[in-house]
């Protein structure tokens, strides 16, 4: 898909404010996940993960701050790009996610979170998630996807999370339509979310 040059100079815009509100964000150190974190914008139309940028080398801790590994490149992502791609399918407005850490204490606090704020809230099982699905690379993201939207009652979420089955880490996902709002929405719940409240390292 060829896009215009003002669509990915704006792309890469946002994308580079928004990561330098992530690294900028002390608090946001404490919700990245062992897996590391990915942030993801995709294109007006994307298709594929090809259309979406996202952290090349994700975003780690260096020195107590988040630092991203590399810069944002096209096609850096798979996870995180397809769960977008697949979002979209059912919202075309968003455009943009970032996953962190999930525990049980965070889980609760971010559904209380999510209701003051007047967001919607999903959260799944993967161990539910059948095994023709987990044994095929790529195969169980549209099943995520589906029940991540189901269990919002048909609703895209603002914030949702999962729990880990074999091999895969518990990650929650903030989704919206611009990387720069998302990524100031997420490092405001860093700083609300109680310290030693038993969330990820």
């Amino acid at each position: 898909m060829t896009y215009q040059r003002p669509a990915l100079i704006d792309a890469y815009g946002q994308m580079m404010i928004a990561l330098e509100n992530l690294e900028s964000c002390r608090e946001f150190s404490r919700l990245i996940p062992e897996v590391r974190t990915n942030m993801v914008f995709a294109l007006p139309d994307a298709r594929t993960k090809d259309d979406v940028l996202a952290i090349e080398g994700r975003i780690t801790i260096l020195g107590g701050m988040p630092r991203a590994a590399g810069r944002p490149r096209f096609g850096a992502s798979s996870h995180m790009a397809r769960f977008i791609l697949e979002i979209r399918k059912f919202d075309p407005s968003i455009r943009a996610g970032i996953d962190f850490a999930n525990t049980p204490a965070l889980s609760r606090w971010l559904e209380q979170y999510c209701q003051e704020k007047g967001w919607i809230f999903s959260a799944i099982d993967r161990s539910n998630e059948p095994e023709e699905l987990r044994e095929a690379e790529g195969a169980s993201m549209p099943w995520k996807v589906a029940e991540v939207v189901r269990a919002a009652g048909g609703r895209v979420p603002k914030i949702a999370y999962e729990t880990g089955a074999v091999g895969k880490e518990s990650v929650s996902v903030i989704l919206g339509s611009s990387p720069i709002d998302i990524s100031l929405e997420l490092c405001e719940i860093a700083r609300n979310y109680p310290a030693g409240s038993g969330k990820s390292p």
